[in-house]
């Protein structure tokens, strides 16, 4: 029964944002494929610097010289908590509704610009090594920022309502400790993401780099 019951709760959550859902992951996907054509502009002598950088990079991961995987993890459940702490603060500050647009694209941006040079540079090889060194974690990474920010929208939307045009439709508190609450359980799916970044993603990298 409370089974049913949550599952009623997901698709009704899905059902009434849906047009932020489509807005929101329609800006993700412009920012990846802006990120992308964004490679195409680089210059030959950014390109090669950016390269040899990179190259240093998986020479590291491949000779195991990088940060201790409990460093790794700590790095990366910091700036992606950050992210989702930002977007928490945007959504009740009522203002912030366009920044929060901005964060999204310029994630999706950083995303397709990983992916697409890595693939300029290094074709199939470099697809691999995107495959296993960017995706892992953003299978979860992602889609916990695409509900995030269609959270912290809506609550801000609904802000605007209550403050400008007067709207008072759910009580505050109950409706703030309901948002509170999906991003303390987006935190905690943050941290299986850095797990997953932390301790996955290197031995994945480093077994591509081995075969090719």
């Amino acid at each position: 029964m409370k089974r049913k019951w949550n599952q009623n709760s997901i698709v009704n959550h899905i059902s009434e944002h849906s047009s932020i859902y489509i807005f929101i992951i329609v800006l993700f996907l412009m920012g990846v494929i802006f990120g992308a054509i964004v490679v195409n502009s680089l210059s030959m002598t950014q390109k090669e610097d950016l390269f040899y950088y990179l190259s240093q990079f998986f020479g590291q991961v491949s000779a195991g010289k990088v940060a201790a995987s409990k460093d790794l993890f700590i790095q990366s459940f910091l700036h992606n908590s950050k992210f989702i702490g930002l977007f928490w603060l945007l959504g009740i500050s009522i203002i912030g509704l366009p920044v929060i647009l901005i964060l999204l694209f310029m994630k999706g941006m950083v995303v397709g610009f990983t992916v697409g040079f890595l693939v300029n540079q290094m074709n199939w090889k470099g697809f691999l090594l995107s495959f296993v060194s960017v995706l892992p974690q953003n299978f979860i990474i992602i889609p916990i920022f695409i509900i995030a920010a269609t959270l912290a929208v809506s609550f801000s939307l609904r802000m605007v309502k209550r403050e400008f045009m007067k709207k008072m439709g759910q009580p505050f508190l109950p409706m703030f400790s309901k948002y509170l609450l999906a991003f303390s359980v987006a935190l905690l799916f943050i941290v299986f993401a850095a797990a997953i970044e932390a301790y996955i993603s290197p031995t994945l990298i480093k077994s591509v780099i081995h075969s090719i």
